[in-house]
């Protein structure tokens, strides 16, 4: 089935939107929702939010595209799960790709008063200005939290070249940020 025949089953609220979701796109949610949480029990509870939070969202809104809203759910549905069990366990895998960001962005931006909104543009802005290929592996690390030998795969690349050309774009995107005023 298309999006857009799964959109109008939702805006319709009907089950079968659940279904069908489910059936063309529980392999990338899993596939997002597992990169930061290592228990196959809060994936599963991840995925469920994020039908969940598809339901909620349509209506009133109609995407464009399901499958980028879909992995926007899954990845901030995972990120609140990772916060709470964060303190009862670490996963290392995400640990590493938080550390990583770290060096350019620094810190809990929350704490040192910076609008997260604002912020998020200007690293958007940053991200549109480089070339595709590099955007690409920076997404492939930091939103999809591909490990470096994966990426390094996917782009027929040397791990050795992904760690390098990520270490570049992290330090350009703390400079770019510096220069446009934030404080890291």
């Amino acid at each position: 089935m298309d999006d857009d025949a799964i959109i109008a089953l939702f805006w319709e609220r009907s089950e079968e939107a659940i279904r069908q979701t489910a059936k063309k796109y529980e392999p990338y949610c899993r596939a997002i929702i597992g990169r930061i949480l290592p228990c196959a029990g809060d994936v599963e509870e991840c995925l469920n939010d994020t039908y969940l939070g598809a339901w909620n969202a349509m209506p009133p809104q109609r995407p464009a595209a399901l499958k980028p809203l879909l992995g926007r759910i899954a990845r901030n549905a995972a990120l609140d799960r990772y916060d709470y069990c964060r303190a009862r366990k670490r996963s290392a895998a995400f640990e590493t790709v938080l550390d990583e960001l770290s060096e350019c962005v620094g810190g809990d931006a929350t704490q040192a008063g910076v609008d997260c909104a604002l912020l998020g543009e200007a690293i958007g802005s940053y991200l549109r200005r480089l070339p595709p290929v590099q955007r690409q592996v920076f997404l492939r690390r930091y939103w999809y939290c591909d490990d470096i030998a994966e990426v390094a795969l996917r782009y027929g690349f040397t791990a050795s070249k992904v760690k390098s050309m990520l270490h570049r774009t992290r330090r350009g995107l703390r400079e770019y940020l510096m220069k446009e005023g934030f404080s890291l």
